[in-house]
């Protein structure tokens, strides 16, 4: 299966259920901040993630449980790559500067990124 970018919405669904799986539609909307969205739509929102083959199912009686069918690695790999590919012309470096400059990387972070570094050279 190809993946697909998820909106933001289908996102959010995605996360609380990586974490809460499998759940209900009803213990998914429990994990949203208040103001909730609606029933209704939250369960719009998993119908179209299964229709994506993100998600899958168990049917109780009309009650359906469901479950991640695509990991939040495999996902987290996909949208990487979506990132580095439409915003850092697929170059580690170019992103890695951005952070800096940004200030989105603080010194001990930058420190672990070179320990990454330094242990792969050694491979």
């Amino acid at each position: 299966m190809e993946l697909r970018e998820l909106t933001r919405a289908e996102e959010e669904v995605m996360q609380i259920l990586w974490t809460r799986e499998p759940a209900f539609v009803k213990d998914i909307l429990e994990e949203f901040p208040e103001p909730r969205p609606a029933y209704n739509t939250v369960s719009t929102i998993v119908r179209i993630l299964e229709q994506k083959g993100f998600i899958g199912h168990k049917a109780y009686g009309k009650t359906h449980e469901y479950f991640s069918l695509v990991s939040k690695e495999e996902y987290k790999s996909f949208a990487t790559g979506k990132l580095m590919e439409g915003y850092f012309e697929n170059s580690v470096e170019e992103m890695f500067s951005f952070f800096v400059r940004e200030k989105k990387i603080d010194v001990q972070e930058a420190d672990e990124i070179l320990k990454l570094i330094e242990k792969m050279k050694k491979q």
